[in-house]
């Protein structure tokens, strides 16, 4: 940093400029002084994206365990006529759990063309058959690695190895808050369950604690974990008290990170007011509750379905990014791994989150807001289209080598299918495409340059997809 001095301009250490402008520390932005000493590129420093944005938030569906793409989105009937045959040495991958020994399994469930665009879609999704023309089907996700925590890591971080910022941190960094009184970036969680892969799945990393994520729980409606047990002028007092010992330790010790934390503690008093009022939906409209599914007799579909509700409240509000997790109703690894018992929990799961997603994408685009907001429903991986024997009760292992995943609104084409997979479903034969690429997409859809999108961390500039990624036009109107 530099002072205009005797000879123009002299430096000065970050330490006294704080020192000289401590009056005025409170009202400083956390990006310009981010910027100011990491050199970075915040996008809205001067108020802008890095061109214009198609949209404006995400709604992140995420399925974790490994939906079975070959139940679900990719028709693959050769599954069926081959179904107990030895896939062979050619269907082996090191990328996914097989043998030559094991054999190919067909499907129990019923494919037919859906809308006007005539997407293959399971009968497990009645619901989302409704809205499949305006589904962009990716049916070609190649992964990294067939285990759940370093797949869930790099769907959420662009990273196997964790440590980094997660997707929803990066988008509520590049594109900054629209109101002071939310998060920019909230997980809605549906069990008290941290997924494979551990809290790094959400973790803001290296990048301020002001774009951490905030939780909100389906079961605690009264919101014990936020609403204060003080008065909220004794509560005010003491937060004044402490802003004013943060804003003079910061001073003292020139740690621009202590900015953040002022910043997050302001948030969380807001929160007090504004998330309740938010997350109680009994305000809307019985037809809206009944599209969603809040009046299910079943426990996880109508918290579930009151999720997805949220997102959308939460979208309507300017909040950037939300991320809707998926229950378990077993005791498994994760709610769609189904190693065994596919077909009664990949039918228990379906059930459960059909009628939310799709009611989600229903609402955004009756309300106008699905141009803005960007829908992406996908787990970390999908599932073999093969198993090591035919019996009662059999499942589906990790598979990474070709998968499917979806997206909707914010500019991204819909009806629209994209790539192939070969005649089982066991690789991907036309269009490959990573998650970082997808990652890139969606950035680009936000008005975000995905190699401009820098934070300067251990001596370099880090980003969400690295030196990964390409901008998937053809996915785009």
């Amino acid at each position: 940093m530099y002072a205009k001095g005797w000879n123009e301009f002299s430096p000065i250490s970050r330490r006294e400029l704080l020192r000289k402008t401590s009056t005025g520390f409170g009202a400083l932005a956390l990006s310009a002084l981010l910027a100011e000493e990491y050199g970075l590129g915040a996008p809205l420093i001067d108020g802008k994206t890095h061109f214009p944005a198609k949209a404006k938030n995400v709604i992140f569906c995420f399925m974790d365990g490994g939906p079975s793409h070959v139940d679900l989105f990719d028709y693959k009937p050769m599954l069926n006529q081959r179904q107990g045959e030895e896939i062979g040495k050619s269907a082996v991958s090191e990328k996914s759990q097989s043998t030559a020994d094991r054999v190919w399994l067909g499907t129990p469930w019923e494919f037919k063309r859906r809308g006007k665009s005539g997407m293959w879609v399971s009968e497990l999704f009645p619901h989302i058959t409704r809205v499949v023309d305006e589904i962009c089907l990716v049916r070609s996700m190649v992964g990294e690695v067939p285990l759940h925590g370093q797949q869930n890591l790099l769907m959420h971080t662009g990273r196997l190895t964790g440590r980094s910022p997660s997707f929803g941190s990066w988008v509520s960094y590049g594109l900054g808050s629209e109101r002071d009184n939310l998060p920019n970036y909230v997980l809605l969680d549906n069990g008290l369950r941290i997924p494979n892969g551990g809290w790094e799945n959400f973790s803001n990393s290296f990048l301020p604690a002001s774009h951490a994520p905030n939780v909100l729980r389906a079961r605690n409606p009264v919101m014990e974990n936020i609403m204060p047990t003080d008065h909220p002028a004794v509560q005010r007092r003491k937060l004044d008290l402490l802003r004013e010992q943060s804003m003079r330790f910061a001073a003292t010790t020139g740690d621009s990170a202590i900015e953040a934390v002022i910043k997050n503690y302001e948030t969380a008093f807001h929160l007090q007011t504004a998330m309740p009022e938010l997350a109680d939906v009994s305000g809307e409209s019985e037809t809206t509750r009944k599209m969603y599914g809040l009046d299910s007799s079943n426990e996880y579909k109508k918290f579930y379905s009151l999720q997805c509700l949220r997102a959308r409240r939460l979208v309507e509000r300017g909040v950037r990014f939300v991320e809707v997790a998926c229950p378990l109703t077993h005791a498994n690894n994760s709610p769609w791994d189904q190693h065994s018992k596919l077909k009664k929990y990949h039918e228990e799961n379906c059930m459960i989150t059909d009628q939310g997603v799709a009611a989600l994408i229903q609402d955004l685009k009756q309300r106008g807001l699905l141009d803005s907001t960007i829908v992406l429903w996908g787990g970390e991986m999908g599932r073999t289209p093969h198993t090591p024997k035919i019996k009662e009760g059999m499942g589906r292992d990790h598979h990474v080598n070709g998968y499917s995943i979806f997206l909707a609104g914010g500019g991204f084409k819909p009806g629209f299918t994209y790539g192939t997979t070969d005649e089982f479903g066991n690789s991907v034969v036309e269009k490959p495409t990573s998650v970082h690429s997808i990652h890139a997409t969606i950035l680009h859809q936000l008005g975000l340059d995905h190699d401009k999108l820098t934070f300067r961390f251990g001596g370099r500039d880090m980003s969400l997809t690295d030196v990964h990624g390409e901008i998937l036009t053809e996915l785009l109107v």
